[in-house]
């Protein structure tokens, strides 16, 4: 069984106004259409039998239709399963967590760099900390972020931090640990317990042909960098992410499946470690 991880779809509606949004402000080419449609599509081209979609929610107003779209996903969908979204604005996030366990759901995705906000702040120690009382996975962007060059909300060591102060805990740090942080990846989480999925990490990036990325080095991290990291996180806290569409779910996996892994290894990050740790 393969299991992406880390995947994004949108509304029929806006599903093509988003696509086209943020692709301009990454300069980067999408690979599905950005409906659950299109991922399933892409899932069948790519052998993965199922993908955890995260919403992110950009405003508080945002959180309450963001989950309630995941519920109906869940109910409806038998290859896709949609975490929920939660945003520093959004006051009562208490009953919500409590609202999203009773609905089933499995964890949250968070943000920082979208929300403006260092994950170790205080804010957000809050609302981690109680989605870890309600057994909800928590699942963030780590690192840098392709459309925000040069700003830092969610650094090794600020993960490292939202650590100490409140796990252990169902914890995912999104792109290898943290997108071109990757060398500071395994000092932080080594041994920690901490998951890490391999998201936007291990391909070239497809650019949009606006001339952002000409000249610029579009690789990411290649066997044996990924190897490296790999080994100080420990093939059990591995999952395999795409974020498609940003990302090619067929490339990326069989990246995974050329890694110089032993057979059980690689099941452990295509799926097992997954499917284990989404009680599935």
């Amino acid at each position: 069984m393969i299991i992406d991880i880390h995947t994004h779809t949108f509304p029929e509606k806006i599903a093509a106004k988003a696509i086209e949004s943020l692709s301009k402000e990454a300069h980067i080419l999408a690979n599905t259409d950005g409906t659950n449609a299109g991922l399933k599509k892409s899932m069948e081209e790519a052998g993965v039998d199922i993908s955890v979609i995260m919403p992110v929610a950009t405003s508080g107003s945002q959180v309450v239709k963001i989950n309630d779209r995941a519920a109906r996903v869940n109910e409806e969908e038998r290859s896709l399963i949609s975490f929920g979204g939660i945003h520093p604005d959004f006051a009562d996030y208490k009953q919500e967590f409590r609202r999203l366990k009773e609905m089933g759901i499995k964890g949250i995705k968070i943000h920082p760099v979208y929300h403006k906000m260092d994950i170790d702040d205080i804010r957000y120690l809050r609302i981690i900390e109680c989605a870890a009382e309600n057994e909800l996975i928590v699942l963030t962007h780590a690192g840098l972020d392709v459309g925000f060059p040069g700003v830092v909300h969610c650094s090794p060591k600020m993960c490292r931090h939202v650590w100490d102060e409140i796990g252990p805990f169902k914890f995912v740090l999104a792109h290898m640990g943290g997108w071109e942080n990757w060398e500071e990846v395994p000092e932080y989480f080594g041994g920690s317990g901490i998951y890490i999925d391999t998201s936007f990490s291990t391909e070239k990036i497809k650019p949009l042909n606006d001339g952002h990325w000409d000249g610029k080095n579009l690789s990411m991290l290649g066997t044996e960098r990924v190897m490296r990291i790999v080994e100080a996180i420990g093939t059990d806290k591995v999952l395999f992410g795409s974020d498609s569409p940003w990302t090619s779910q067929k490339e990326s996996s069989e990246f995974i499946k050329k890694l110089p892994l032993s057979e059980a290894d690689r099941n452990k990050i295509l799926g097992e470690n997954a499917a284990a740790l989404l009680n599935l």
